[in-house]
């Protein structure tokens, strides 16, 4: 079996996405807002591949490629010169992540959820920056299915 057939719930979510990324202080207060248009894709049994592409409203934009593995067992692995970490299906809706930016060091970890929407047309993300056991940051993004 591949990684299609092992994460049934990593399969809904190929294909494109767009939408906007909030990034909220301790306090909520909004630090940076930025669309992206991301690509989501299974390329064989054991490789997923996601790409995104973030502009902001003054003219600045970045695209990050973010190769992963399967590592069996449910989880899929990534490990790119940015980030490491890993992630795995909750239930039939629900992705978990967590990861670090390597240039932050051990202290900063992020945790995300992925929440699809039943008929896959949008989803909802939530990530916290947890650095020496506090939240120090939010970031809320909304995304709906591109074409």
């Amino acid at each position: 079996m591949g990684l299609r057939e092992e994460m049934p719930l990593l399969a809904r979510h190929e294909g494109e996405w767009e939408g906007e990324y909030v990034h909220l202080d301790r306090d909520g207060a909004v630090l940076d807002r930025h669309r992206v248009r991301m690509t989501c894709a299974i390329v064989d049994d054991v490789t997923y591949h996601q790409t995104n592409r973030y502009t902001w409203d003054d003219g600045r934009e970045e695209v990050h490629e973010f190769p992963g593995r399967y590592l069996g067992g449910g989880r899929c692995g990534f490990d790119t010169d940015r980030l490491k970490g890993e992630f795995w299906e909750l239930d039939e809706f629900t992705l978990y992540l967590r990861w670090r930016f390597k240039a932050e060091g051990e202290d900063l970890r992020l945790f995300e959820l992925i929440v699809l929407s039943e008929d896959g047309k949008s989803r909802s993300r939530v990530w916290q920056w947890i650095k020496d056991g506090e939240c120090v940051k939010r970031t809320l993004i909304n995304e709906r299915r591109a074409g």
